[in-house]
């Protein structure tokens, strides 16, 4: 007994180090810098095309339209401009497109997948980006949307393959950076044969291998993931999905996560998975405010160094009692802010911390009564953003409690940082 408790002092020396170091990581703060394309107008909406924070440059949503706002008459056409606005983004900054490291493509007929792949494979002919594709319901004036992730330095991009596995889309399965890992959208099929089984959990089970497959070709795991967007059809329940999902995480410290329905996949799918890990686990951390329960399913917020990725946000009132209890755009929105910025506020952040929003909106013909509350809490500089319907309408009478059904949603990144004036690019 008393030989090993010198023994069990050593081994706690040893250890307390690495707990202080994983749960007090200091980060000095990052330089925020807007970025503006060349030539082009500047947004009359709240949102800043490009954000630069740190390592890391956040492009918003990008439609089809050119500079004198005209689509072009085809769907190839449309793509092209939708990639070559995120270019003028991208070039802005000093990048290239060779820098993009992820992006996630909108569009309004999943039927066009095939002519977007033909013209990815022309602006990516090598070592393409981390991608996910969506059919969506409805977006603002344009049948195709694409936001981007790029980063400072190539030396730091690596993209990363999976032995055995032949992919027919300009895409790669994950590409390294120097602190995380983004990791393409894994679909609900057989990776070799194509086939989308008929049950559900299967199809929800063959998405999280593929994630997980792609995860350790980069040396990491599950645990490593900060955050998760599940985009799922109406095939695919979500009980059915949260079960399987919740047996791939510890419970209280999954990643951040962004459940959203679609209308359609690539290739039939229902479900699929993409998201970020971060590569060292000292500088991973979840947030959660003390008023909250550690859910199975998906923390508030996890940092990945000075990164903080947030799960999206509705209306919704947390609570014994909780739910929507307001019917309108403007009143859930501000509800919704509330919300984020409890998060933010438990991570000693912001909203002037925040570089990039997704907004989920159930109609889009809403956009601007939206913009009217959003542009109220991002007054000086407003985050990188896209927006889109991603399913038909919902219906919005109360239910017999009177309360109301979520109408929006809105998801975030914030860095611990500093913000630059509009001179800097």
């Amino acid at each position: 007994m008393n030989r090993k408790k010198p023994m069990l002092k050593i081994e706690m020396r040893r250890i307390l180090p690495a707990l202080l170091l994983a749960t007090n990581i200091s980060f000095a703060a990052v330089q925020i810098e807007p970025v503006f394309p060349t030539g082009a107008p500047r947004p009359a909406s709240p949102y800043t095309p490009g954000v630069f924070a740190g390592e890391y440059l956040y492009v918003s949503g990008q439609g089809a339209e050119d500079t004198n706002g005209k689509l072009p008459a085809n769907f190839e056409g449309q793509a092209e401009q939708a990639v070559e606005n995120v270019q003028a983004v991208v070039r802005a900054a000093g990048l290239t497109l060779e820098h993009v490291v992820y992006m996630q493509v909108y569009l309004e007929d999943i039927g066009n997948v095939d002519t977007l792949n033909h013209v990815f494979k022309k602006y990516f002919p090598k070592d393409p980006p981390a991608r996910a594709v969506l059919g969506v319901a409805k977006l603002v004036g344009t049948p195709i949307e694409i936001n981007a992730v790029a980063v400072r330095d190539l030396k730091d991009k690596k993209p990363v393959t999976l032995a055995g596995v032949h992919w027919d889309e300009p895409v790669s399965p994950g590409i390294l950076t120097k602190d995380r890992l983004f990791v393409s959208a894994m679909r609900g099929r057989n990776p070799e044969s194509g086939e989308v089984p008929s049950d559900p959990a299967a199809q929800v089970s063959l998405a999280l291998d593929g994630m997980q497959k792609v995860l350790r070709a980069a040396g990491l795991d599950m645990k490593n993931m900060v955050f998760v967007n599940p985009y799922l059809t109406g095939s695919i329940p979500a009980r059915t999905m949260n079960k399987i999902y919740a047996e791939h995480f510890e419970f209280g410290n999954t990643p951040a996560r962004a459940t959203i329905n679609v209308m359609s996949l690539p290739g039939d799918a229902q479900i699929e998975f993409t998201g970020v890990a971060v590569r060292d686990l000292a500088m991973r951390k979840a947030v959660r405010p003390k008023n909250m329960p550690p859910s199975p399913t998906a923390s508030p917020c996890v940092f990945a160094g000075d990164t903080l990725y947030c799960s999206a946000k509705s209306g919704f009132i947390p609570g014994p009692n909780g739910g929507v209890d307001v019917e309108r755009i403007d009143q859930q929105l501000r509800q919704t802010m509330r919300n984020l910025l409890d998060n933010l506020e438990e991570a000693d952040l912001d909203l002037q911390s925040v570089v990039a929003t997704n907004v989920y909106l159930d109609n889009v013909d809403e956009f601007q009564a939206m913009n009217k509350i959003y542009a109220k809490y991002f007054k000086d500089l407003p985050p990188a953003r896209t927006t889109i319907q991603q399913v038909t309408p919902v219906n919005r009478s109360p239910n017999a409690e009177g309360m109301y059904p979520e109408i929006e949603q809105i998801s975030l990144i914030a860095v611990r940082g500093r913000k630059q004036e509009s001179g800097a690019h």
